[in-house]
């Protein structure tokens, strides 16, 4: 974070309750002079698997989590067009290329294929013939590697981000580590 909360500004924070307590606390923290700053992920583990599918894909998933955190979208399609607008990362524009839109559909077809944040990715799948899709209705949706832009379409289109339990996953407080403050936020993407 960008500024020097004092202790009873951490602590009046931390302790707001509400049912969107994590959005609050970031409101919190903007209204206290501070501004987020994305520095790095948690788990290197993770961080790699990322950097392994793009480069700049740590920044990419950092801005989507604080668009979420910070605007009442929640669908990765949403989340996506949104920085698409801002470009944060100034990718050259110019010729209408899809810079984040391909690199968040990469990132979701390989987590729905075998990556996890806390294992070694190759990039090898674990499905090689297909993903089978139950919908609420009882439809089965079949796609097969042939059919990789639908998947990756169905996927940006029917995902969204979700709040995890702060408590069990520890994030959503400032804390300071060796005199700078920190807030951790929480990737967890559902099925719409």
């Amino acid at each position: 974070m960008d500024f020097k909360p004092t202790e009873s500004e951490i602590k009046a924070i931390n302790e707001i309750d509400t049912r969107s307590k994590i959005k609050d606390r970031i409101e919190a923290v903007k209204n206290a002079g501070g501004k987020l700053k994305f520095v790095t992920l948690e788990q290197d583990v993770f961080k790699n698997n990322l950097v392994l599918i793009d480069s700049l894909l740590p920044n990419i998933v950092a801005e989507i989590i604080k668009t979420f955190f910070t605007s009442a979208l929640s669908s990765i399609k949403d989340l996506t067009e949104n920085i698409n607008k801002s470009n944060p990362l100034n990718y050259d524009t110019q010729f209408a290329h899809t810079f984040y839109d391909y690199k968040v559909k990469r990132f979701l077809t390989d987590v729905a294929l075998g990556m996890t944040p806390s294992k070694v990715w190759t990039g090898i799948y674990d499905a090689t013939g297909g993903y089978l899709v139950v919908k609420e209705n009882g439809d089965i949706l079949c796609y097969h590697i042939y059919n990789r832009n639908q998947f990756e379409d169905y996927l940006f289109v029917n995902t969204k981000l979700e709040t995890a339990s702060s408590t069990r996953h520890d994030f959503g407080k400032i804390f300071e580590e060796n005199g700078q403050y920190y807030f951790k936020l929480n990737l967890q993407i559902r099925f719409k």
